[in-house]
């Protein structure tokens, strides 16, 4: 038996009660995208997104399987947050972030250890603009771009003429070093980039994620169960590696997708896990509806063949972590409900509105037949 839980990386599903608190009030990024653009989603409506409540711009189809939408309990409205719920650990505090950069004592010391002269940017910025901006300066000085964004992230650019790769991996290792305590930043990235002044472009292929370690979850769970646990794109990342049997990289929607289906016809019992970022990455944070609605237009169309491709016994989950409104403003993730689609044997029905995240891992050990002591509550 397979679970294959597929994340839609911020398709939101309308703001939370306590969106106000995070100035994110009125937001909703799926319906909001489906006005704008006019897309049409015929297979996640016959999943039964359409019935979901707040959900008012898709089709009623009998449903193909159970539908709902997921609140989500910790403070924040992040990447690692949503993800860290799902499988059962809540923060009891939002990880920081720094809307006006890093403290210059923390970037000092940490430029000290690394053994470079200064540091370029440290404010909130694009990934794509700090290399164009700053780019040649780096080039010129040898200092790092270090900058941030809405997330709890300690971002570090540097040209791959300029710093090796692995100088830059080690940049960012010292830097999740030293990040701890009251600047617990949920992850440190290296950006490595490529190109010349006026041509440059980031190699997300090379791209790596330094995350805090989350405490014991329900991936533990299953991997102490014996089972195969495969993290596809950036799942393995978000949980620094813990609890996964296998790591499958992938380069954006498409290929994150085509891995899945692969994983799906692999001899295996355990948990494909994947995260589809496009949404979030490329388009959401920049504000393009219209891309936002190519990349559910594709993920869509390529429903069919996940759905054929599930055995007897297996179980599809669709989700979301957070929301992303690309008809907002500003640039930052806004805190929305998550989707939950579930197809499986028997699997069928309103699964109303959760109150946490967690009770999809919850779920998955309960599907295993593997006791989970934790947060949430299993939807079987």
């Amino acid at each position: 038996m397979k679970v294959v839980a597929v994340v839609l990386d911020s398709v939101g599903l309308g703001y939370l009660p306590d969106a106000p608190r995070f100035g994110d009030e009125g937001a909703d990024t799926l319906d909001h995208t489906v006005l704008k653009t006019g897309v049409a989603l015929p297979h996640l409506a016959a999943l039964g997104l359409g019935w979901v409540p707040g959900v008012h711009t898709l089709p009623r189809p009998k449903p193909l399987g159970a539908f709902g939408r997921m609140r989500e309990v910790s403070p924040g409205k992040d990447t690692t947050t949503g993800h860290w719920e799902f499988v059962g650990v809540y923060l009891d505090r939002p990880f920081p972030t720094y809307p006006e950069g890093f403290p210059e004592e923390l970037l000092r010391a940490w430029a000290e250890r690394v053994g470079v002269g200064g540091w370029l940017l440290n404010r909130p910025y694009s990934g794509t603009e700090a290399i164009r901006d700053f780019g040649e300066a780096h080039l010129k000085t040898g200092y790092p771009i270090v900058y941030t964004s809405a997330d709890s992230v300690f971002q570090v650019a540097a040209h791959l003429e300029a710093v090796p790769l692995e100088e830059l991996y080690r940049f960012c290792q010292v830097a999740r070093e030293m990040l701890k305590g009251e600047h617990r930043v949920a992850r440190v990235i290296a950006r490595p980039f490529a190109g010349e002044p006026g041509g440059f472009y980031r190699r997300e292929d090379l791209r790596k994620d330094f995350a805090l370690e989350p405490p014991r979850n329900v991936l533990d769970v299953l991997l102490e169960g014996g089972l195969e646990v495969v993290g596809v794109g950036k799942i393995p990342d978000i949980y620094a590696g813990r609890g996964f049997t296998r790591e499958v990289k992938s380069k954006d929607n498409a290929d994150g997708l085509e891995k899945t289906l692969a994983l799906m016809g692999e001899p295996f019992s355990g948990l494909v896990f994947a995260n589809l970022v496009d949404f979030d990455a490329k388009y959401g944070h920049r504000r393009d509806p219209l891309g936002y609605a190519r990349a559910l237009s594709e993920v869509d169309a390529f429903l069919p063949k996940l759905l054929s491709a599930l055995g007897p016994e297996d179980h599809l989950f669709l989700v979301s972590d957070h929301g992303n409104d690309p008809t907002f403003f500003g640039t930052d993730h806004t805190r929305e409900y998550g989707m939950l689609l579930w197809v499986g044997p028997g699997v069928e029905g309103d699964l109303g509105t959760r109150e946490s995240f967690a009770d999809l891992g919850a779920t998955w050990a309960r599907a295993f037949g593997l006791p989970w002591e934790g947060p949430g509550k299993s939807l079987l």
